[in-house]
């Protein structure tokens, strides 16, 4: 089986075929850098990113682009709040956007496009438009003729002559026809400004993508990813002026992810409910939250739920913990995921991924694939061989497919109790031989004493037939 993706224009799943063979080029739309990210734009980073990770397992070339709206009205009113220039706003926003992806193990954008950086691209687009009479002019501002374009509201489905009139009614006075947009905006006192044929102003919000994704990845691109919530109006009018102007379709897949929401509502800054992504990440680690995000199927609505995020940690805790269990062991460099025991897994893995990214039913083959890994740990500490390559396997298979497809920070986690261990280890042994002299002679208050007192320290005891063995706990663990 090869990867199908659900597609929202032709609703339904098709097969991923590139335009270019063995590259893949995808373009998500980015943030309107006007306050800090919330735990819903979270979903939509990790959904695009686990997308893009497991194309690059698969053998693909991948070119990933995410713009940025840096100019907008939002950023134009919190900047007069905060009596600074827009770009002000903008900048501070951008780098707390890219820091909290990278917390996230979000990958960095191959191309992350300003739209201001793009002023040039956009006029030539609506200049496009205006020679093919399909969008006209009026007091410095430019608006596009709905009407114009046949194959509107393809993607949302929505008839033309059955729009709510009242879906843009801003400059109606200025406008041919109600539901036409603005693609640029004539310059207004107190605003920033840009030149133009049409006078000085600012570009319409939909006209960015358009001109963005066709700037950087070319016409009949791969895949172009967002929430459900810019299906309407926002992609359906960047289709719309990309394709009125070229002819050609502007892309291949359309991908959308479901929201986030509190309960029976979306979490949105406008209703107030939302949570902080910088705080969700510190509260619950990357790894643990990656896995609440993928805990359900990408299209599907994800409620926020405490109890299913302990859920989550549970997961993450138990896959470090076989990593470490084999690494004490093995050499998980010498394992070979193709080997029978192991590639079971891995193709019930890859079949999952493979049926429109069901990271639930990627994750579960993972659970599987921990559990016989954990049936093959006694016979590898004892000495044997097969059951030793075997669990090398299985331990070279989990890092792969959770780490480099799932994103989930594994070895981080252990790499970070490794240093731990490394600052406490004299000290944890000093006091693992006064609690193995207290159980000695049958003081085992203060045998339980010590051993809540490492406990407290993060330092995780297991009392074995052959002595107390003992690790640092990984910060979800703590």
């Amino acid at each position: 089986m090869s990867l199908v993706l659900y597609d929202t224009l032709s609703r339904e799943k098709r097969p991923f075929e590139p335009r270019d063979e063995g590259k893949a080029s995808l373009y998500v739309c980015g943030p309107t850098v006007q306050s800090d990210a919330h735990i819903g734009h979270g979903r939509a980073a990790v959904v695009f990113d686990l997308l893009r990770r497991y194309l690059a397992a698969s053998g693909y070339e991948v070119t990933f682009v995410q713009n940025v709206t840096d100019i907008d009205d939002k950023i134009i009113m919190r900047a007069r709040r905060e009596r600074v220039d827009p770009a002000v706003i903008a900048t501070r926003y951008t780098r707390a956007w890219n820091r909290t992806m990278d917390a996230l193990g979000v990958l960095p954008p191959d191309i992350q496009p300003l739209a201001t950086g793009h002023l040039l691209e956009m006029q030539a687009l609506i200049g496009e438009l205006l020679e093919q009479d399909k969008a006209y002019e009026a007091d410095g501002d430019v608006f596009f003729r709905v009407r114009a374009f046949e194959g509107y509201g393809k993607l949302s489905r929505r008839q033309v002559d059955e729009m709510q009139q009242g879906d843009d009614i801003v400059d109606a006075d200025r406008k041919e026809d109600p539901l036409d947009f603005a693609m640029w905006k004539s310059a207004k006192p107190g605003e920033p400004a840009w030149p133009s044929p049409w006078g000085p102003g600012r570009p319409g919000w939909h006209i960015e993508c358009s001109a963005m994704a066709a700037k950087h990845l070319g016409g009949g691109f791969d895949v172009h990813g967002g929430g459900l919530d810019l299906v309407f109006p926002h992609h359906e009018n960047e289709i719309a002026q990309h394709e009125a102007a070229h002819g050609a379709p502007f892309v291949r897949t359309w991908v959308h992810n479901g929201m986030v929401q509190m309960g029976d509502a979306k979490m949105s800054k406008s209703v107030g409910n939302v949570v902080s992504l910088e705080e969700a990440i510190h509260q619950w680690g990357p790894g643990p939250l990656r896995l609440w995000y993928l805990s359900a199927q990408h299209r599907t609505p994800l409620i926020f739920d405490t109890d299913r995020l302990r859920d989550a940690t549970t997961t993450h805790q138990r896959f470090t913990t076989f990593l470490r269990s084999a690494a004490r062991v093995v050499d998980i460099a010498d394992g070979d995921l193709e080997a029978d025991p192991v590639q079971r897994h891995v193709a019930a893995f890859r079949a999952g991924m493979d049926d429109d990214l069901n990271a639930p039913a990627a994750v579960a083959a993972l659970h599987e694939l921990v559990t016989a890994g954990n049936e093959t740990l006694p016979l590898a500490e004892k000495g044997d061989a097969d059951a030793a390559a075997t669990l090398a396997g299985f331990a070279a298979a989990l890092r792969h497919l959770g780490d480099d497809v799932l994103g989930l920070a594994l070895e981080a986690s252990l790499a970070d109790a490794a240093g731990v261990e490394q600052q406490l280890g004299v000290l944890v042994e000093q006091l693992l031989d006064q609690r193995a002299a207290a159980r000695a002679d049958r003081d085992f208050a203060t045998a339980d004493a010590i051993r809540d007192q490492l406990a407290a320290a993060g330092v995780v005891v297991e009392d074995r037939p052959e002595g107390a063995r003992w690790y640092a706990a990984t910060p979800e663990e703590r």
